[in-house]
C-alpha cells in the first residue's frame, strides 16, 4: 500500500486547506481554485504554455462531469416557472398544507419523503421530484428555503446514499475492494447510518429553529430572484389548472413505476425526470400560451440555462481544481504522476493510513480521515475503493471489523463528497431551493462534523 508522493500532492494538500479556510472565511473560492489548478499545472508539466491551457482544460472537464446535473435544474427551474406563472403550483400544492402545517412537520416530512425515495432512484432524481412540489408548502408553512434543502441534502446525499440499502452501488464497491460479501458491509452499516443520521439531522434541525428564532434566515430563497418574482397570469382555467395539477404528479409517479420496473437508477432515472419535465414544459406552454407556445417554450428553457449557468458559475473552478485530485488529473495535464499513483486524493490517503499505529481506535479515526478525504473530490464514490481496501488492511492487522470500518469508510467518504459538504456535489438540493449552494454547505459542515465524530467513537464499540 506504499505510494510516493510528490510535490504535486503537498501542492495539492495545500490548497485544499486553502481552499477549505477560505469556505469558512466566506470568501469566494475562484481565484485560489484557479491559482491551485496553474500552480499545479505548471509543477507537474514544467511548460507555461500547458499549465494556461490547462486552466481551460480543468474547465472543461469539470462542466462535462457536471454537465448531466446543470441540464436536469435547468429543465426543472424552466418547467416550474411556467408552472408558477399558470399557477398551477398553488393548485398543486394545496393538498400538501393540510398536511404540512408547521417547520417542523415540514423538516421531517420533506427530509423522510427524500431519504425513502433516494433509498430506490437515489437522491438526484429525488430531488427533481420532491423540490418543485414540496418546497412551496414547506415556505407557507413556515421552513426557509435553506431549510428545505438541508432536509433534502441531509436524508438524500447523506442518509440514503452513504447507506445505499437498497440499490447496493456503494456497499459492492466497498464490500469487493475489503474482499468480503456487501451483505457484511451492509449489515454493519445499519448501526452507524442510524447514529449518523440522528445525530446529524436533529443537530441541523436544533440550530435551523435557533436561526429562525433569532430571524437570521429568509423564508424565501434569494441565491436567484427571477424565480420569486414571477406573477400569476390569467393563462388557464380554473378546470385546466386542476387537470395539470393532476396530470404533473401522475407523470412522475408513472416514471418512479419506470424507474422501479425498468430498473433505471442514477443518471438514467434523473434522465427519464429531466425527459418528462421537458414534455410537461411543451404540453404547458402550448395550452397556456396557444399560438405563441413554441416561441414562449424556447423562452422558458433559456431562462432556465440561464439560472442553472448562473448558479453553477462559481462552482465550475473549484470543482475543476478537486477534479485534479482524481480521474480527472491525467486527462486534464496527462500522466505526469509517479507510476504508482491512484490519483493525488487517494496517494493521500493511502499515506495517512500507512503512518498511524494498528489499533481499533486509530483505525477507526483512520478510516473516518481517509474516507473524508477521498470524498473530498466531491464524488463521494470515486475513494471508497480505496477505503475498503484500508479497510480490510486494517481489519486484518487487529484481527477484527473490517466491515465496521469499511462501512464506516463509506458513510464518512459519502457524507463528505457525495453532497453534503462539496457545494458543486449539493447542487441539486440548493438549486431546486433558490440558495446559495455554499450556504448550503457551511449550514451542514457543524452538524457533519458533530455526526461523523459521534458515529466514529459508536464504531470503536463496534469493534
Amino acid at each position: 500500500m506504499n505510494v510516493e508522493l510528490s510535490a504535486l500532492h503537498s501542492i495539492y494538500l495545500v490548497f485544499i486547506v486553502l481552499i477549505i479556510g477560505f469556505m469558512i472565511k466566506r470568501l469566494d473560492t475562484t481565484l485560489i481554485s484557479i491559482l491551485g489548478i496553474f500552480i499545479i499545472s505548471i509543477v507537474a508539466t514544467e511548460n507555461l504554455t500547458s499549465s494556461i491551457s490547462g486552466i481551460f482544460n480543468s474547465f472543461i472537464f469539470a462542466i462535462t462531469e457536471l454537465l448531466p446535473t446543470i441540464l436536469i435544474i435547468s429543465i426543472i427551474v424552466a418547467m416550474s416557472r411556467v408552472m408558477t406563472k399558470t399557477g398551477i403550483n398553488e393548485t398543486m400544492v394545496a393538498p400538501f398544507t393540510r398536511i404540512i402545517k408547521n417547520p417542523t412537520l415540514a423538516y421531517w416530512t420533506i427530509g423522510i419523503l427524500m431519504m425513502i425515495i433516494s433509498w430506490f432512484f437515489w437522491p438526484s432524481p429525488a430531488v427533481a421530484l420532491l423540490g418543485a412540489v414540496l418546497l412551496p408548502v414547506a415556505i407557507r408553512a413556515g421552513l426557509p428555503a435553506l431549510g428545505v434543502a438541508m432536509a433534502m441534502n441531509l436524508f438524500g446525499h447523506g442518509i440514503a446514499l452513504s447507506s445505499d440499502f437498497v440499490i447496493q452501488g456503494a456497499p459492492k464497491l466497498t464490500a469487493d475492494a475489503a474482499g468480503i460479501p456487501v451483505g457484511d458491509v451492509v449489515a454493519a452499516s445499519i448501526p452507524l447510518v442510524i447514529t449518523m443520521g440522528i445525530v446529524t439531522t436533529v443537530i441541523a434541525f436544533i440550530m435551523l429553529k435557533r436561526d429562525m428564532k433569532k430571524g437570521n434566515l429568509a423564508l424565501v430563497g434569494t441565491h436567484s430572484r427571477q424565480i420569486e418574482q414571477e406573477k400569476v397570469e390569467n393563462l388557464l382555467s380554473i378546470s385546466q389548472r386542476k387537470f395539470f395539477a393532476f396530470l404533473i404528479p401522475v407523470a412522475f409517479l408513472v416514471d418512479v413505476a419506470a424507474m422501479a420496473a425498468f430498473d433505471l437508477q442514477g443518471g438514467d432515472a434523473t434522465a427519464l425526470v429531466g425527459g418528462t419535465a421537458v414534455f410537461i414544459l411543451l404540453l404547458l406552454c402550448m395550452s397556456a400560451h396557444k399560438k405563441k407556445g413554441l416561441e414562449e417554450s424556447t423562452n422558458y428553457l433559456i431562462q432556465g440555462f440561464q439560472f442553472g449557468f448562473k448558479v453553477f458559475g462559481p462552482v465550475i473552478p473549484i470543482a475543476a481544481f478537486f477534479y485534479l485530485g482524481d480521474a480527472g488529473f491525467n486527462t486534464i495535464l496527462g500522466d505526469y504522476l509517479p507510476e504508482t499513483s491512484h490519483g493525488i486524493v487517494n496517494d493521500l490517503g493511502v499515506a495517512l493510513a500507512s503512518v498511524v499505529p494498528l489499533t481499533k481506535e486509530i483505525a477507526v479515526i483512520t478510516l473516518t480521515g481517509v474516507g473524508a478525504i477521498t470524498g473530498l473530490d466531491g464524488s463521494g464514490f470515486s475513494g471508497i475503493s480505496l477505503v475498503g481496501s484500508i479497510g480490510n488492511l486494517f481489519g486484518t492487522a487487529i484481527g477484527e471489523g473490517t466491515a465496521t470500518l469499511t462501512a464506516l469508510g463509506q458513510i464518512a467518504a459519502i457524507w463528505i463528497g457525495g453532497g453534503t459538504l462539496i457545494p458543486w456535489a449539493l447542487i441539486p438540493a440548493a438549486a431546486i431551493c433558490n440558495v446559495s449552494p455554499f450556504e448550503l454547505a457551511r449550514r451542514n459542515l457543524v452538524p457533519v462534523i458533530i455526526g461523523l465524530l459521534v458515529t466514529t467513537i459508536v464504531a470503536v464499540f463496534l469493534i
